[in-house]
């Protein structure tokens, strides 16, 4: 088996992997909590990190009035604080949805446009579906592939302990996980007709990136959609993801027109687009603590120093 479909488990004889081990074993148990304690707790764990992540909070409240110039400060603040509970709520979704029990969650959930999925299924067309990096990202990706067969792409980590847990947990429902930088292992599942999900609004130093409006600001932004869709004729789709109340809400999109064009830039703003019109819709389950506008052209200064 390649990979992409295995997650070996590192050595539980090496001390350095003892701390991470530990971790994930308390992560494992959180994971099997009643889901309306993991709730109560994760509101509780974004209350803390809300109060104690100061730099990362000052970086949310940075993006928030480049986004929001029209909204005042007291709506600006209402709203970085519901992003720490969406956070900490999160963090309990991500344990959940790689290691523990959704069958409560599943009548719970809300599904939209799974039949643009099945017609390209139909069609043999492979599907590159794009999304923003949402609080709710991984347990939607687990509900998603209830309806279709998926695979992800993901950002390795350097700690081995951490990199199984995570491809461990996600393997469970996902057919595949690709490295980001094994842009190959991604042409070839897409030329097959699979389907990919991945979120291409952070700021990937060291890739192939433009600057493009995002918010009204330009945001180094990287052009893989572009270029994947031009080297395997997949289709680009919208899927966006939400959480409202104890309930789920999947909504996937048509397929872009026109999709890709000859002009990268154009068509990597199509793709910010997109993805802004997601965070409008439920701008409090954004991931804001990432430095995203950090890099600017020109040497421009950033606006978080």
């Amino acid at each position: 088996m390649s990979d992409a479909t295995t997650a070996p488990r590192p050595s539980l004889r090496d001390p350095r992997n003892w701390p991470m081990f530990a971790v994930m074993f308390g992560a494992f148990a959180i994971a099997r909590l009643p889901w309306m304690l993991q709730r109560a707790l994760g509101r509780g764990v974004g209350w803390v990190s809300w109060r104690l992540a100061g730099s990362r909070r000052k970086a949310a409240e940075v993006n928030l009035k480049l986004c929001f110039p029209e909204k005042d400060d007291a709506w600006r603040q209402r709203l970085l604080r519901d992003s720490f509970d969406a956070l900490g709520v999160g963090i309990f979704e991500f344990a959940r949805a790689w290691w523990g029990s959704i069958a409560t969650i599943r009548p719970r959930v809300h599904v939209e446009g799974v039949e643009h999925l099945q017609k390209l299924k139909a069609e043999g067309r492979g599907v590159l579906l794009v999304s923003g990096h949402f609080m709710t990202l991984e347990m939607c990706g687990r509900l998603l592939c209830d309806h279709v067969e998926l695979a992800g792409m993901y950002r390795k980590h350097r700690n081995p302990v951490y990199e199984w847990a995570v491809k461990f947990g996600r393997l469970r429902y996902a057919t595949a996980m690709f490295a980001n930088e094994d842009i190959r292992a991604s042409v070839r599942h897409l030329k097959k007709g699979g389907f990919l999900w991945y979120a291409p609004d952070q700021d990937m130093r060291g890739k192939d990136t433009v600057f493009v409006p995002f918010f009204g600001h330009t945001a180094a932004t990287i052009t893989a959609t572009h270029q994947l869709a031009r080297m395997t004729g997949c289709a680009v789709v919208p899927y966006f993801h939400r959480r409202e109340g104890g309930d789920y809400y999947l909504k996937v999109g048509a397929p872009l027109d026109n999709f890709p064009t000859q002009d990268v830039e154009a068509d990597t703003a199509r793709v910010n687009q997109a993805i802004e019109q997601m965070v409008r819709e439920a701008p409090d389950q954004y991931l804001w603590i990432h430095r995203r506008f950090k890099r600017q052209p020109g040497g421009r200064s950033s606006y978080y120093e």
